[in-house]
C-alpha cells in the first residue's frame, strides 16, 4: 500500500512539474516530460494522435489561439500508473481556432484529463474538454442553438411522458369497459 501511495505521489508530482512547465509556456520543456511514442486521445476524436511532435503542434496552435490562456489545476489525483486532472482554462481569442478566426472574447471552460505514466514519463492522455462552452464562448456555435438543444431534449421526454399517459388512460378505460 505504502509503494503505490509513494508511487502515485510521485505521479502527482511528475504531472504538477509538467503543467508548471505549460503555464510557463515553455512547450519544450513540457515536451519533455512524454514518453517518445506518447499518445493522445481526444473526446470525438475517432483516432489516436501519437509523438511529442504532434502534441507540441496541438500545444502551439491552442497557445497561437489563446496566447493569455490562464491554467488553473482545480484537482489531480492519482491511483497506481494514472492520474486525473480537472483543469480550469481562461483567455482570450486572439488567434483562429478550429478554423474560427479571432474575436477578442474571453472563454472560461474546463477540461478533464487522465494520464498514464510509465518508466517515469507521460505515456498517454485521455482528454475530454468542454469544447462546446468555448464554441459557444468565441461565437462559433450560437448560444440560441445551445438552448434550442436544451429544449428539444425536454420536448422529447415530454412527449414520452404525454404518450406513457395516454396509453395507461387508455388501458384503464378499455379495462373497466370490458368489465
Amino acid at each position: 500500500m505504502l509503494a503505490t501511495n509513494t508511487a502515485s505521489q510521485g505521479n502527482i508530482a511528475l504531472m504538477r512539474n509538467a503543467f508548471a512547465a505549460l503555464s510557463r509556456r515553455d512547450i519544450a520543456a513540457a515536451a519533455e516530460f512524454l514518453s517518445p511514442d506518447f499518445i493522445i486521445n481526444l473526446a470525438g476524436v475517432p483516432h489516436q494522435m501519437r509523438g511529442r511532435r504532434t502534441w507540441r503542434r496541438n500545444s502551439e496552435a491552442f497557445f497561437n489561439s489563446f496566447p493569455d490562456i490562464q491554467i488553473e489545476t482545480q484537482d489531480m489525483f492519482a491511483a497506481d500508473d494514472k492520474v486525473a486532472v480537472r483543469l480550469r482554462f481562461t483567455g482570450t481569442h486572439t488567434g483562429e481556432f478550429l478554423g474560427n478566426q479571432p474575436t477578442g472574447k474571453r472563454v472560461d471552460y474546463q477540461s478533464y484529463e487522465l494520464y498514464r505514466i510509465a518508466d517515469g514519463k507521460i505515456a498517454e492522455e485521455w482528454i475530454c474538454s468542454d469544447m462546446l462552452t468555448i464554441l459557444t464562448q468565441i461565437g462559433a456555435f450560437p448560444a440560441r442553438h445551445l438552448m434550442l438543444m436544451w429544449l428539444a431534449g425536454y420536448r422529447v421526454w415530454f412527449a414520452a411522458g404525454v404518450g406513457l399517459l395516454a396509453g395507461v388512460i387508455s388501458t384503464l378505460m378499455l379495462s373497466s369497459i370490458a368489465a
